[in-house]
């Protein structure tokens, strides 16, 4: 009896059986990965991140979580932290198939190793080399697990800042890490418009004379605050022969990038080198304590091989370097791309050569192994690892360290989010709003010296030119600065004396000169005068400048000497009330009237004294008769008829002239009055904004800039005057008049100084945009 087997089942088991097959072929997992590693090893660096690296591929090999039972083999070659030995270091390395490249620790080696990574398309990963010259752009296949120095220069400038110094010297050691690294503190102190003044790049193999001499040379620079910037240097020379130059006392300033603090956790620090370093304030990886951590350091404490000492943030970030690279493997095998190497056809001719290039193999799947580590997000002992942009790990925050006679201490935190604080921030994903600036505090720190009290930060050196200070040279308000008009050129005014005081406060001395600038014919521009500051024609500026937001962006300003604020002046109307029944008439018309009265009176004596008795009599009585008949007529019937009929009609035009003359007085006397009292359509700045009426402003000053920009007034509504004389004869002419204005717009000094010395204006309104005055610094 035969078996019968359905046609379609057995078509689609076939079918099956060839899917399914070469699956099962295609996912086979290899039992060893090799990774590669290039570093030096006999360095102070280098020595914790053996140990490290070879307790990561420990713990990876021995976690089933990772890999599923394929095991990291790591392949070290000594890079002895030169380019030559680190290049053959790699390509011997290469040579046994490795799927990535761990180092180097030097940013010089980094360099050329990441050309080569380039070129063979194979991940180089760097746990220290911190150079911010290493960019994906350049190097794409170079990842950094640590924060590259732009990161690191970013926090010693926001603590420079934090207390208040604006001019540094760096020592640096002349090659990419140090040049490049002060060229990114060079960028940050921009930003705060503060600079270097003086750079002292070392040499790694400069002798002590050669060190004594560039450091004495920095003396002669007025700053006193240094910020060093080398790799990790266990003799610490730099602070012997400051100690021998007399550079550790309480006016300098000693700041430090964290190889100070890689140098101090991998050695013990006896009295003598803490005393050598007294005062010195540095920078260190903070590491967030963690279960991971603690488990990390008993490890390795009881490693014979390592001690707690040489558990700086370098080493850390080593071990978690491993762990990257295991899970983006994990994430390349579970896709089931296969691990295959092959020969680089390019490399195959150089068959034949002592190099012997043509055995390098390169990792197939580089570029999916790189794509695959850039997505790597996980939590490790140095805190988390996640790329951000650049292919740097995001940044971490850092510990500012202090060392006195007792130890090393910590003093503070930075974050980049939340700045200065005594307490160690909270993890990124728990971090609440942004802390504002005024809440940024540090711990008490020893200075150089022993002292608590903040270094001034820089000194006025023996060799330093005196400061050039500019002033305006006004030819209107010159009570408040001016130069004489005469041979002997003297400074003067209420700007100067209040700054001359100022530097009687100053306990040393400030050589400077005043140049006045101005053509002597109309006051300058002040924002001509700011802006020369800034690009450095003058060292500062005193004078009545008023401090505006839009100046503070370029230049520095001093505290306020002077409170000011900007006001609205108009002509009164209640001057001379005294005298106001005066003011129908003008003077000239008054001459007219009292001639009139006079020849009237001579003209009726003369018609009739012939025939009038009350005009005879002795010439002393007729003139009294002749003045009291003229001036009666104002007011009441006369005493004296007349008799002549020419009299009579001289009379009628007289009294009818009269008549005309007492009612245009007392017409324009009632409109006098009434305007008076009526109050002005000027009540202040909103008013006048909302009129379209001229107004008068000082000529050179901000005022302009605040009335277009800020206000909106047009600008065919301002008309420039440049002194108290303009001010007064622009108010008199009034809107309707050329050259004339309806009210001035000014700070509040001049006008209680215009107002002072002339009557006949006033201040309508509040006091608008209060500023100050302040000198001027860059």
């Amino acid at each position: 009896m035969g078996l019968g087997i359905d046609p379609f089942v057995a078509v689609t088991a076939l079918i099956l059986a060839f899917l399914v097959v070469p699956m099962g072929c295609h996912c086979q997992r290899p039992q060893v990965v090799n990774l590669g590693a290039v570093f030096a090893f006999d360095s102070v660096i280098g020595r914790a991140a053996k140990v490290a690296l070879e307790a990561a591929v420990s713990d990876v090999n021995a976690d089933t979580s990772v890999l599923n039972g394929t095991k990291l083999r790591l392949l070290m070659e000594d890079s002895v932290c030169n380019v030559f030995h680190g290049s053959i270091g790699a390509f011997k390395l290469l040579e046994k198939e490795v799927v990535a490249m761990i180092g180097p620790i030097s940013s010089s080696v980094a360099h050329t190793m990441s050309d080569i990574a380039k070129g063979l398309h194979f991940p180089l990963i760097s746990f220290a080399a911190t150079d911010p010259t290493l960019s994906a752009l350049q190097f794409p296949f170079f990842l950094r697990t640590t924060p590259n120095d732009a990161h690191q220069m970013s926090a010693l400038v926001e603590l420079i800042n934090f207390y208040g110094w604006k001019e540094v010297i760096s020592v640096y050691s002349d090659d990419e890490l140090g040049t490049n690294g002060v060229a990114a503190l060079d960028d940050e102190l921009y930003k705060k418009r503060s600079r270097i003044s003086y750079k002292v790049p070392l040499s790694v193999h400069s002798d002590e004379k050669f060190l004594t001499e560039a450091l004495k040379k920095s003396k002669s620079i007025g700053p006193r605050v240094y910020i060093l910037h080398f790799g990790p240097d266990p003799s610490l020379r730099i602070f012997d022969i400051a100690q021998k130059l007399q550079m550790m006392t309480h006016e300098y300033v000693w700041l430090a990038t964290d190889w100070l603090s890689v140098t101090l956790d991998s050695s013990l620090s006896d009295k003598g080198t803490l005393k050598r370093l007294e005062g010195v304030v540095g920078l260190r990886q903070h590491i967030p304590e963690s279960i991971k951590m603690q488990q990390f350091t008993h490890k390795l404490k009881s490693n014979r091989s390592m001690n707690a000492y040489a558990l700086h943030a370098y080493a850390l970030h080593a071990y978690d370097t491993v762990w990257m690279i295991a899970y983006g493997i994990e994430k390349l095998l579970n896709e089931g791309i296969n691990i295959t190497f092959s020969y680089s056809e390019k490399l195959l001719h150089a068959k034949g050569t002592k190099l012997h290039l043509e055995k390098i193999k390169f990792f197939n799947s580089g570029e999916l192994l790189l794509e695959k580590l850039l997505k790597v997000n996980f939590t490790g002992i140095a805190g988390q690892v996640q790329f951000g942009s650049g292919r740097n790990v995001i940044g971490c925050d850092y510990e500012i360290i202090n060392v006195d006679k007792t130890g090393v201490h910590t003093v503070g935190f930075w974050s980049k989010n939340e700045g200065f604080s005594v307490v160690a921030t909270k993890p990124r994903d728990s971090q609440k709003e942004t802390s504002l600036v005024s809440d940024e505090k540090l711990g008490d720190i020893t200075w150089p010296g022993g002292g608590h009290g903040k270094p001034r930060g820089w000194v006025i050196a023996d060799s330093a030119d005196p400061l050039k200070i500019v002033i305006p040279r006004r030819v209107s308000f010159v009570e408040f600065v001016t130069e004489e008009k005469n041979s002997s050129h003297r400074i003067k005014g209420f700007c100067i004396d209040v700054f001359i005081e100022a530097l009687k406060f100053v306990p040393y001395s400030v050589p400077y000169i005043f140049e006045p600038f101005g053509n002597g014919h109309s006051s300058p521009n002040y924002n001509q005068l700011i802006q020369m500051v800034t690009d450095g024609v003058y060292d500062a500026a005193v004078g009545d400048f008023a401090i505006v937001p839009s100046r503070s962006k370029i230049v520095d300003f001093s505290q306020p000497y002077a409170s000011t604020g900007l006001v609205v002046v108009i002509p009164a109307n209640d001057d001379n009330a005294t005298w106001i029944f005066l003011r129908p008439f003008t003077i000239r018309l008054w001459c007219v009237v009292l001639v009139s009265f006079m020849v009237i009176a001579v003209v009726i004596w003369i018609l009739e004294h012939r025939f009038n008795e009350d005009f005879r009599g002795p010439p002393r009585r007729q003139l009294v008769t002749m003045m009291l008949f003229s001036f009666s007529t104002l007011f009441k019937r006369n005493q004296e008829d007349t008799i002549s009929n020419l009299a009579r009609l001289v009379m009628i035009v007289w009294l009818f002239l009269l008549m005309v003359l007492t009612a245009s007085y007392t017409a324009n006397l009632t409109s006098i009055l009434t305007v008076q009292q009526l109050p002005s359509a000027i009540t202040g700045i909103d008013s006048l904004r909302a009129s379209e009426v001229p107004i008068g402003y000082q000529a050179g000053t901000f005022t302009l800039e605040y009335l277009t920009y800020s206000l909106g007034m047009a600008r065919s509504r301002l008309v420039p005057l440049d002194s108290p004389e303009e001010y007064e004869k622009a108010l008199k002419l009034g809107p309707t008049n050329w050259g004339g204005v309806a009210a001035i717009v000014d700070e509040l000094p001049y006008i209680e100084l215009f107002l002072a010395e002339r009557a006949g204006f006033k201040i309508v309104g509040e006091p608008f945009m209060h500023r100050g005055w302040g000198f001027v610094s860059v």
